[in-house]
């Protein structure tokens, strides 16, 4: 059954990073890289550092999500979804959180490199980050538990991580990559929405309050769908409107089919099994919208048009 799945060998530690998640790694990193033709070169190096370093501490956060979980008793061998390391795979949670706990290392010695190369304050916020990354589940008083998850997500993963992209190119901030991350940090935050969505009556039963249990199913699909809306009409408006924007920024627009269809599945969907289709819908959604917006921006960036 889907998302049910066993996984043995290399699979199950492939899957312990779920994979589906990390578009919200990958696309800060080219939107923000992708603004920075506009102002200055791109440093490869600094490029490829903080992709690893950002895939890393994704991977490393659903890690932490999945021993925490497991720790709270929201995960059992019949869980629907991504998470089953533990419960289906046969993996330890020492093992699970060894390996979560190594990559945050890497990360930090990574996050070590881009710092000397850059400034002392792009390690705070790497930190402040990091922190955020573990508190999200872990700690006494777990993010993912109240009403502000998504928030914090799109705001960390897609706001702070394109800013912290365009710094270490240029070593300055500016207005326009700060602009630029509101759609993606939308997106990012409305993946953590589609999983709340699936999960919301066994997160009911334990306990958690997040915005989906509060306002309810329908009220949240309402809220995704407007808050899309918002993220294409917020490009239109940078695009038509502000002095860096640009035409080609409006090739996010090709990704409106694909907005549809996810809002349609989250809509007609009830159990965790019938919402699997519309977590993928989302996860794809952010994927290409990112990609289309980088596309543009480095559109803009070759032509000045």
């Amino acid at each position: 059954m889907q998302g049910t799945d066993r996984h043995t060998g290399m699979k199950k530690y492939i899957s312990l990073t779920r994979p589906h998640t990390l578009t919200a790694g990958f696309i800060p990193v080219l939107v923000g890289t992708a603004s920075v033709l506009l102002f200055s070169s791109i440093r490869w190096d600094m490029f490829f550092a903080m992709l690893i370093a950002t895939l890393l501490i994704q991977s490393a956060t659903n890690m932490f999500n999945e021993y925490f979980d497991f720790k709270k008793g929201l995960d059992s061998e019949d869980s629907v979804g991504i998470a089953g390391a533990i419960v289906r795979n046969g993996m330890s949670p020492r093992i699970v959180m060894t390996i979560a706990v190594v990559f945050y290392a890497l990360a930090a010695v990574i996050g070590i490199y881009i710092t000397v190369n850059s400034s002392v304050w792009v390690l705070i916020a790497g930190i402040i980050s990091m922190a955020v990354g573990y508190l999200y589940t872990g700690g006494p008083f777990p993010i993912s538990w109240t009403p502000f998850g998504e928030v914090f997500a799109g705001f960390f993963m897609g706001t702070v991580i394109i800013m912290i992209t365009f710094y270490i190119h240029t070593g300055i901030l500016h207005i326009f990559p700060f602009l630029i991350s509101i759609p993606v940090a939308i997106t990012i935050g409305l993946l953590n929405m589609a999983n709340n969505i699936r999960d919301r009556k066994k997160d009911k039963e334990s306990g958690r309050k997040t915005f989906v249990i509060l306002v309810g199913k329908p009220l949240a699909v309402v809220t995704t769908g407007a808050l899309l809306v918002f993220a294409y009409l917020f490009i239109a408006w940078i695009a038509i409107f502000k002095p860096y924007g640009s035409l080609f920024l409006l090739l996010t627009f090709l990704s409106i089919p694909q907005f549809i269809k996810t809002v349609k599945l989250m809509w007609q969907g009830d159990t965790p099994q019938e919402l699997i289709p519309a977590m993928a819908a989302m996860g794809k959604l952010n994927s290409i919208f990112g990609i289309l917006l980088t596309l543009g921006l480095v559109l803009y960036g070759f032509t000045g048009i």
